[in-house]
């Protein structure tokens, strides 16, 4: 393989740069992250009042910090900074984690429609995988005490999920 066709890999009629493809995906994450954590604090805000908008990124930086960043007594700024931090590490490498997997199964991605589809469905399933098995398995409780399913499937599976499925649709490798 030459240095010109390192990362590609020859799908029979196929050829796709899986380096390209989890590129693209690590930047459509962050961008998703994005949009993914502001649709949550405006929910927040929506559903508990403006007092507890920042919680969705409190909650996050308790990954690191602790449940202690959840209390009002602990510095907003602290845990916000930090919940963020998580949130787009997180969402970078879950945006990576579909690229390859849309690099190594390129069928998944071959149209608009079964690309916006897959990464809905990867979006819902991040969701449910990290709700509802490793956050309970982590301590992390106040995923699945403190949240309401409604928020959290739209959330992940539209604003997260096919929001990065718009992005690698958009900016294909």
């Amino acid at each position: 393989m030459t240095e010109h066709n390192a990362g590609k890999v020859d799908r029979g009629a196929l050829e796709v740069d899986v380096g390209g493809w989890m590129k693209k995906g690590a930047m459509g994450g962050l961008i998703a992250g994005i949009l993914f954590a502001m649709a949550e604090v405006i929910a927040s805000a929506a559903m508990m009042g403006l007092k507890n908008a920042w919680m969705p990124l409190r909650m996050n930086g308790g990954i690191a910090l602790g449940r202690q960043a959840l209390g009002s007594t602990y510095p907003l700024l602290n845990a916000a900074l930090a919940g963020l931090a998580v949130h787009l590490a997180l969402s970078i490498l879950f945006g990576a984690i579909l690229g390859g997997f849309i690099g190594f199964a390129p069928t998944w991605g071959a149209s608009t429609p079964l690309l916006l589809f897959t990464a809905s469905v990867y979006g819902l399933l991040l969701w449910l995988v990290n709700f509802y098995i490793i956050a309970p398995s982590a301590g992390w409780n106040w995923f699945g005490d403190q949240t309401n399913p409604a928020v959290q499937f739209v959330a992940h599976t539209f604003f997260y999920g096919t929001a990065l499925g718009f992005y690698l649709d958009r900016y294909r490798p």
